[in-house]
């Protein structure tokens, strides 16, 4: 499984993860896929493996106990309670704002979230090419932390990624696992993809 590439919309794109065990890549690509390679390679391996949510670059965490059906069962059936509406994936969170703008907020049809969620998805359509493909690179950074924070060169690495300066990577990570390298190498495509 090798992961995924640019979707010509990418906010339409289902979110896709990767899986790294003792810095071999498992698998990449859709959440089901990554969770039965996963699972298959934790019941043979017994060794811990990381899962990264590709869009954000977040370590995420699966219960992978059970059958693999048990497994992908969990998934959909782990709405956590609280307020909002957690079926739809609405999570709540602080933001601070002027009293201006709280002014705004109350005042818009449907009320100051359903105003937020406009906006948000308007700036999310608006996105530039360069944006997006910015996006992609800040996601690989924060896996990068995680997978490879310990690595020779790890900060210039990191450095190189932000700079747009991928010629200088394969000479950085020459000592790196190669399936880390081909990681790096293929969500930078994915970027660069974006960027169009």
């Amino acid at each position: 499984m090798t992961p995924a590439k640019a979707s010509p919309n990418p906010k339409m794109a289902a979110p896709t993860y990767a899986a790294f065990g003792d810095n071999r890549l498992v698998a990449a690509g859709p959440r089901d896929d990554v969770l039965r390679a996963t699972k298959k390679h934790v019941d043979k391996s017994r060794e811990p493996v990381l899962i990264f949510e590709e869009a954000s670059g977040r370590q995420v965490d699966f219960d992978l106990r059970g059958s693999v059906e048990d497994v992908l069962a969990r998934t959909r059936t782990d709405a956590k309670p609280g307020p909002g509406r957690p079926r739809l994936g609405v999570v709540s969170r602080e933001i601070s704002l002027l009293p201006r703008h709280w002014d705004w907020l109350e005042s818009q049809p449907n009320g100051a979230s359903a105003a937020i969620r406009r906006l948000v998805d308007g700036a999310r359509r608006n996105e530039t090419g360069l944006e997006r493909g910015r996006h992609a690179r800040n996601a690989l950074g924060r896996t990068l932390w995680s997978l490879a924070g310990n690595f020779p060169n790890f900060e210039e690495v990191a450095r190189a990624i932000d700079a747009r300066e991928d010629t200088r990577l394969d000479g950085l990570m020459s000592s790196w696992p190669k399936d880390v390298r081909a990681y790096v190498f293929t969500r930078l495509e994915y970027a660069k993809g974006l960027e169009v």
